[in-house]
């Protein structure tokens, strides 16, 4: 559904605009579930709920295709960056399809859209005095002649030890760097030691906004403890100014005479994607409103929420760089909230695609389906702290508790209903038990208790929230036993199938955004018509009388001898 054709809101409110901003993964490799669990899978998950709240949701985000992993993998591929990009963003596309996150545009930093908007920005810092020129001390190949980005340089981290640190950031202590503070510091194009040698670049003003975002962050109650915490951190240490420039050759050129040869740094470039590819959406043929000013509803209107889903290695580029470039700007909302999930790591250890350590999306979609996945990654999604993702758990969850407890409610309640009411749904009476009643209002009071649990992005606690309501429809089921009462007591048979039809259309609703596959299938099986999250984030009512489809298996059993196979697999 478009942003633009929003659901009826169930608040009654006026629909409110939110912008669902999403990390750009760098186009040099396959994603893997750590990236989905730390941000494409939250974002989508919130962004379906908003949807079925009738909000004008805009999810966005795209391929960063300037981060230097993306030209040393074309180095050493000996293919240009343009390559390896076109390689993984189609990667990523299917990936995203398949699995079902909805962006409204996914694009990359290689368009002459984000290079325009991005070039702006550069222009109206400069001109606001938030730019300034000054001399740099870089480190420079002597061998292969020139200058070294952060990441073509690697060393023993001066915070933690840790010897594979990069120029930018050390992954061990999560300390972001600068490449000249490296211990023992080696260039990864030659191996050589890098020479000091100094370049002019332009700096951007960091420091004037360490009081005016302080001001801010302690206004933000409602961010997740962890990232205010990391962000005053931060602001207390003090900011310093920052290098806005590199001198590299790929990609988007500084838009100032005798700059021919340098570019903005992809620091600050790429967070200005979430802009441009707001602007890009506005101005193509997927906007409804065909006005390509209506980006402005994301960016200019107080009452809109942006929300931006990274993992916690990128707080401070969202929690401060970011602001700040927007301060600097002006006239742009600043973020509403930034939910950071920890890592995911896989079997015990961070996921290494050095080591081949991860479990890559595209392998898992070729063998498997995309929903036990989401649900799994949910119930453990690292939000307060780093969790692990294990095979066996995986398998457990898909047999115990979506099969069991979910996927079987609804098959053996169409089932049983089309095999003794004509294969529709069975009438009720006027009055119906007090445990009928009870549960129809455990559904309808469930997406309350989960919608907030949503609204404040804590989805491991809205998962299990709605899971529980599918239990207590089972408990339902069972005590009644229609199966039996059906011989005696045919009225209370059809009572019972009756509200447990109405109950699975809420609990699949309510699902929805967790488990976009497989409850659009439960909703169909119990006789409703169009599509899920047209019908709001509410229970739709199936009346008396309506066809029921014959349903299939929604998950399917998981032999547990699949989970040496997997584990195999892993760092092969």
């Amino acid at each position: 559904m478009s942003p633009a054709e929003p659901s009826s809101n169930t608040s009654g409110e006026a629909p409110r605009a939110i912008l669902v901003a999403v990390a750009w993964p760098y186009a040099n490799s396959p994603l893997h579930a750590g990236q989905i669990a730390g941000a494409y899978l939250p974002a989508d998950i919130f962004a379906r709920y908003q949807r079925m709240r009738g909000q004008r949701v805009l999810m966005v985000s795209g391929s960063d295709a300037h981060g230097t992993p993306v030209t040393i993998r074309a180095e050493q591929e000996g293919i240009t960056p343009t390559e390896v990009l076109a390689r993984f963003h189609a990667s990523f596309l299917d990936t995203f399809a398949r699995f079902g996150i909805s962006f409204d545009l996914f694009t990359s930093t290689e368009t002459p859209n984000h290079s325009a908007v991005a070039q702006d920005m550069f222009l109206k810092l400069h001109e606001r005095g938030y730019l300034y020129e000054a001399e740099q001390e870089l480190l420079f190949d002597p061998v292969v002649g020139r200058f070294l980005p952060d990441r073509y340089v690697e060393g023993t981290c001066p915070r933690c030890g840790d010897e594979r640190a990069r120029g930018d950031q050390c992954d061990n202590c999560q300390s972001t760097l600068d490449a000249l503070e490296l211990i023992n510091p080696r260039s990864r194009l030659s191996d050589a030691t890098p020479e000091r040698r100094k370049s002019t670049h332009f700096f951007f003003k960091l420091s004037a906004f360490t009081d005016p975002l302080r001001e801010w962050v302690d206004r933000q109650e409602h961010w997740r403890l962890n990232v205010r915490n990391f962000t005053l951190g931060w602001l207390r240490e003090g900011l310093i100014d920052r290098a806005f420039t590199r001198d590299i050759a790929w990609g988007v050129p500084v838009p100032l005479e005798g700059y021919e040869n340098k570019r903005i740094y992809v620091w600050f470039e790429a967070v200005m994607g979430y802009l441009s590819a707001t602007k890009e959406w506005a101005a193509s043929d997927a906007n409804p409103d065909g006005d390509p000013e209506s980006w402005r509803q994301w960016w200019q209107d107080p009452n809109a929420r942006t929300v931006y889903f990274i993992g916690k290695d990128n707080i401070p580029f969202h929690t401060v760089i970011w602001p700040a470039l927007l301060m600097g700007y002006g006239d742009l909302d600043l973020p509403y909230d930034v939910p950071a999930n920890q890592y995911l790591t896989m079997s015990g250890m961070k996921a290494s695609s050095s080591r081949n350590w991860a479990l890559w999306m595209p392998d898992y979609l070729d063998r498997y389906d995309p929903d036990p996945l989401r649900y799994t990654l949910t119930a453990t999604m690292p939000e307060t702290s780093d969790s692990d993702f294990t095979w066996v758990e995986y398998v457990r969850r898909n047999n115990d508790e979506l099969l069991a407890r979910w996927g079987n409610l609804v098959n053996r309640v169409v089932t049983f209903a089309r095999r003794n009411f004509e294969q529709r749904v069975p009438e009720s009476p006027s009055t119906i038990a007090l445990e009928s009643q009870a549960l129809l209002d455990r559904v309808d009071s469930a997406f309350a208790t989960v919608g907030e649990s949503l609204e404040q992005v804590n989805l491991r606690r809205a998962l299990g929230d709605a899971m529980s309501v599918a239990q207590d429809a089972n408990r339902y089921l069972d005590d009644r036993a229609p199966w039996t009462a059906i011989k005696t007591d045919r009225a209370h048979a059809a009572e019972t199938l009756f509200v447990a039809i109405n109950a699975i259309s809420g609990i699949a609703s309510m699902l929805q955004p967790f488990l976009p596959f497989t409850s659009a299938e439960a909703w169909r099986f119990v006789g409703n018509d169009g599509e899920i999250q047209a019908a709001g984030w509410r229970r739709s009512a199936v009346a008396a009388g309506t066809p029921l489809p014959e349903p299939r298996p929604l998950f399917r059993k998981l032999d547990e001898s699949i989970v040496a196979e997997e584990e195999a697999r892993i760092g092969q």
